[in-house]
This record gives structure tokens, sequence and C-alpha cells, in this order.
């Protein structure tokens, strides 16, 4: 590695937890963390063995013992805490904890089923709560131990969080109660070394969340009626880029700084952070 790209290194030696990186803003994260030299755990659970093979090209690009894969259901308070302490076993401790894990169903109000409505919200919302609650006993025991040591707990949340979302009420709702959540956890847990903030993605079109052919957005925006006289998933993207001002979609890179921008600072906590090309300002 050249001498340019050591010093560039952000993370160098930080332990990561990233929930949910088998693909999507999540795998990006981790991929980006262990560039910058971070050790990374890349949590899955439908796709483990996606992020089992995105951890051994991490390894074989970095070096053997940088990243591992672990399965965990975020929404089962077991495995969460089998997560952290596999996790924990692994690197010796936890310095970063990403939130990445999110899923949609979108549909009115009217019509929407009662268990689509409380699956969004146990997987969303729940499973941050979840997560901070195991992780941060951990962080907590290591400020203790080292008091100038800091953290960060980060979730990724979205514009969703940050104003309505038309025939999108689970998702949006999630969201906006995940920014409750961190704001909370952010005065709580400040006195235990850990900064909480929460990075607002505006669209990452070419991620599965939206591209993905069975359950993407496009599809399930396209069914919904939510863009009128769409035809086509095409026809909903063009309308879905023309409303960002800055002309594109949302990429890892436009993420990664306002990531590194939280690890980095002294003085923040509790934020949440609009990267939405102006989508949306605050």
């Amino acid at each position: 590695m050249s001498e340019s790209m050591a010093q560039r290194r952000r993370v160098e030696g930080k332990v990561a937890l990233v929930i949910g990186a088998s693909g999507g803003i999540g795998e990006g994260i981790a991929r980006d963390f262990a560039r910058e030299g971070a050790y990374v755990a890349l949590v899955a659970n439908r796709n483990l063995q996606r992020a089992q093979k995105i951890a051994e090209e991490i390894n074989y690009q970095y070096g053997l013992g940088r990243a591992i894969a672990l399965k965990a259901d975020v929404t089962n308070e077991e495995e969460v805490e089998e997560m952290v302490r596999k996790t924990v076993e692994a690197f010796g401790r936890i310095d970063i904890m990403v939130y990445s894990v999110g899923i949609v169903k979108a549909g009115s109000v009217k019509e929407m089923k009662l268990e689509d409505f409380e699956h969004v919200t146990k997987v969303n919302y729940t499973g941050y709560f979840l997560c901070v609650k195991h992780v941060a006993r951990v962080m907590a025991e290591q400020h203790r131990r080292d008091p100038s040591h800091w953290m960060d707990i980060i979730q990724i949340n979205s514009k969703s969080g940050l104003q309505g979302s038309y025939k999108n009420a689970a998702y949006a709702g999630s969201k906006f109660g995940g920014i409750g959540l961190t704001q909370s956890f952010a005065l709580e847990l400040l006195e235990d070394g850990i900064k909480v903030n929460a990075i607002c993605p505006g669209n990452y079109f070419d991620g599965p969340l939206w591209s993905d052919p069975k359950e993407g957005l496009f599809v399930q925006y396209l069914r919904a009626g939510k863009v009128p006289g769409a035809k086509t998933i095409e026809d909903v993207r063009r309308y879905y880029e023309s409303k960002v001002p800055i002309g594109r979609g949302c990429a890892i890179e436009d993420i990664m700084q306002a990531i590194y921008y939280v690890i980095e600072q002294k003085y923040e906590t509790g934020q949440a952070i609009p990267v939405t090309g102006g989508q949306v300002m605050r």
C-alpha cells in the first residue's frame, strides 16, 4: 500500500459492526471501512452466504482476519446478543456500530395489512433498539476501562425519517421513530463515551431496496400507483430522479462522507444528517 493511501485510512484499527451488510448501502459501508483500515463484522440474516463472500473478498484484499460474517435476526434478542458476543470474541471490542437494516412495505393506509405494518416496525425500529441495547453495554464497559475512548453508533435512516412519504406510512413512521431513538440514545449514552447519530440518505437507486426486481421500491411503487401515469419501472425511476435537485441518486461515497464526519468530529451527537442531493433541506 502506498504512503498516500496509508495516510488517508480514516478508521485505522477500529472494529466496526455493520448490521445489514449483505448488500446495498450496508455492503458499501463495510467495504469502505475495510479499505480505510477497520476490522469489520458483517451481519446478515436471510443472505448470510452473500455476507460470507464479501468477508472473504475483504480478507483476500486486506489480509486474513480483517472481516467476519455473522448471522442475526435483528428482531430476535438472543441472536442480537450472540452477534455482539461473537464480534467481541473475534476482535476484542466494538468501536463503531452501523445499523443499516431496513425493509419497506408500500401501500395505502386504507389497505395495508396489520402484519405488514408490524413487520416493518419490528425490523426498522425495534431491531435498532435491540442492537443498540447490547452494543452499548459493551461500549460502556470499554469507556469505563478507558475514559478517553470515544465510540460511535450510527443509524442509516432515510429522508423518509425527515418528511412523510406518500403511501409509505409504515416505513416513514419507523424512520421518524428511529430518529427519536437516536436522539434519546445520544442523551443517555454520552456519559459512556458513545456518540449516536443518524444518516438520512436520499434515494440510493442502484441498491436492492430500490432495484430488486421482485420487491424493490420501483416495483412496489409501480404496483401501488405512487407515480401517476407510470407504466414501467423506468417511468418510476425517471420520476424519482427528476425530484433530486442535484440530478442524480445518492451514492455510497456520499453516505461515507457523512459517516466519516460523525466519526471524526468530537462535538455533535443526536443529529440526523441529510444526504439527499438537496431533496430535503433542513
